[in-house]
């Protein structure tokens, strides 16, 4: 065996160790490690400033039509039903018209986030059926079904988001357990109708809350996490105390809501002006089968453009013509914009 001398065994070792270095860099034996350029800071440029409200007619003051829904069917078996067909060609009024949507919650907290120049509409649904939400058995949304309908339009028009209010009973949608989570995981709000779509008028104040005690329970147990911050009350029907369809307590489970849902029949008050947060008006979409329906406000609103909810385009502010200023409620005045 050759013995070599230790210093050129110590010579021989460096060297590969330059060698080793070197190449994991990616370069040759005694190469430089390459120099680094650290990436350009990427900047995003601020979003463009509102128009002025005076240029799109901007008032925050106006009515909004706020949308009762029940049945879809291919054969419409009550007043209030309409066919997927109808209810597609509403939904395409509702676009040509300069309507963008936003959920009750939204409304009733005055968080109206919709480009300047359009018009906030509520699409809301009552008792949770099937026609409503249902699945196919790949989970997604059965077509021709309300929330699939929603999902199909937003597709085509992505400044008109899938965007509604479901309020529900304590066996929504068939009982199907993936319902409620899905809507919530979607986006959607979710709203209380009571437990047994019990008419409210028709109970004692132990009754009521526990008809919404126990609805607001069932809808968290179903999907943690969701807050329930609006109601519909069943028929249109109100407590004898109203004010026990906006708070109260049952079994060990406290309610507090924001607003509460009549059945019919105008459009709603901005919600910047005197709302009675126990009584918000809807208007039932019958498309002519029931006096003052949808048509008819559409029509109307549509022939009176003055008298709608028209945005601003930025949600901190509200504006509105500056002889409109007596309609503001006093708790939004450190948000007015008259001009």
């Amino acid at each position: 065996m050759v013995r070599f001398p230790r210093v050129v065994v110590r010579a021989v070792v460096a060297a590969v160790v330059v060698c080793a270095a070197a190449t994991a860099c990616g370069g040759s034996p005694g190469a430089q490690p390459p120099q680094t350029t650290p990436p350009a800071a990427v900047t995003t440029p601020p979003p463009p400033d509102p128009p002025d409200p005076a240029a799109v007619g901007a008032d925050e003051l106006g009515m909004v039509p706020i949308l009762m829904y029940h049945q879809l069917s291919p054969r419409p078996g009550g007043e209030y039903d309409q066919t997927p067909a109808e209810f597609r060609a509403e939904l395409d009024r509702l676009y040509r018209e300069g309507y963008r949507p936003i959920t009750a919650a939204q409304y009733a907290a005055g968080t109206v986030d919709i480009p300047a120049g359009t018009h906030p509409v509520v699409l809301t649904f009552d008792d949770s059926t099937t026609s409503q939400l249902r699945f196919t058995p790949d989970g997604v949304p059965a077509p021709d079904c309300a929330v699939a309908v929603l999902e199909e339009f937003a597709a085509r028009h992505p400044d008109f988001p899938a965007r509604a209010t479901f309020y529900v009973t304590d066996d929504p949608f068939g009982g199907d357990p993936r319902a409620l989570p899905w809507l919530a995981r979607h986006g959607y709000e979710i709203g209380a109708h009571t437990a047994t779509h019990q008419d409210l008028g028709s109970l004692d104040a132990a009754g009521v809350q526990r008809e919404l005690a126990q609805n607001v329970r069932t809808i968290g147990a179903a999907a943690p996490g969701t807050e329930v911050r609006t109601m519909a009350l069943p028929l249109g029907s109100s407590p004898a105390d109203p004010a026990l369809a906006l708070a109260g307590s049952w079994g060990g489970t406290d309610y507090r809501f924001e607003a509460a849902m009549l059945v019919g029949a105008n459009p709603a008050p901005s919600p910047f002006g005197a709302v009675d947060p126990a009584a918000v008006p809807r208007i039932r979409s019958g498309l002519g089968r029931v006096p003052f329906d949808s048509a008819y406000w559409l029509d109307e609103l549509a022939a009176n453009p003055e008298t709608r909810f028209t945005s601003d385009g930025d949600p901190q502010r509200i504006s509105f013509p500056r002889g409109s200023a007596g309609d503001l409620a006093p708790r939004w005045a450190g948000r007015a914009a008259p001009y």
